[in-house]
Parts: structure tokens; sequence; C-alpha cells
């Protein structure tokens, strides 16, 4: 069984910073990409990152580039998100996510590209 686990949110005052971490664990696993996504409340879940682990390819939604950096080890199933420069509107739960099949990059900003999620790490960001 594949689990996914976030851990590292926490509450922070704008203009600080946060690092998420997210370990896949099971006896099979094995990911083409992995990448975070993050939902508020009342609003739809959205697409913050992710890593293509074959030559290492990187995407960021428009809200947070510049700010946030995500980076993994592909061999240890495991991805980070490094937050910088945090804002209020930045609070959300945020959750890890792996694509495990073949896939199109364009597909990776869409949730239905990723096959197994996390439970997901709350952040809080205070003005």
């Amino acid at each position: 069984q594949v689990q996914l686990v976030e851990s590292g949110g926490g509450l922070v005052q704008a203009g600080g910073s946060l690092r998420l971490s997210c370990a896949a664990s099971g006896r099979t696993f094995s990911s083409y990409a992995m990448g975070w996504f993050r939902q508020a409340p009342g609003k739809e879940r959205e697409f913050v990152a992710t890593i293509i682990w074959s030559g290492g390819s990187t995407f960021y939604g428009d809200s947070v580039k510049g700010r946030f950096t995500i980076s993994g080890d592909n061999a240890k199933n495991t991805v980070y998100l490094q937050m910088n420069s945090l804002k209020p509107e930045d609070t959300a739960v945020y959750y890890c996510a792996a694509i495990t099949r073949p896939f199109l990059r364009a597909s990776t900003y869409y949730l239905d590209a990723y096959d197994y999620w996390g439970q997901g790490t709350q952040v809080t960001v205070s003005s």
C-alpha cells in the first residue's frame, strides 16, 4: 500500500519561511514526478509546484513563483517545498502528490495527473 506523509506545516508570520517534507512509502512505489497542491477554505485545490525526476524539471504556480522552491530525492521517494516570503494568502492545507504512470508534462498542473495523495499539512500565515 502506497502512503504519502507530509510534515513541516505550522503557524508562521508573514514574511517568514517554512519547509514542507513529503515521504512516500510502499513496497513497489516508484514515481515519475511528485508535486504539491494546496487548498484554502472554500476554494478549489490549487497547483503549487512539481518536480519531474527525469531531468529534474520543476514547474510552479504563478502565485508562488520566485518564493517557493521544490526539490527532492527520487531514490528516497522524498520531496520538499521550501516556502519563503510567506503571505497570509498562502494559508491552506498543503498536499503532496505523486505521478506513477506515464504522463504529459502539460498535465502536471492538474489534479487528475496524480495517482497518490497525502493527507495534507496545515500552513497558516498570520499578518
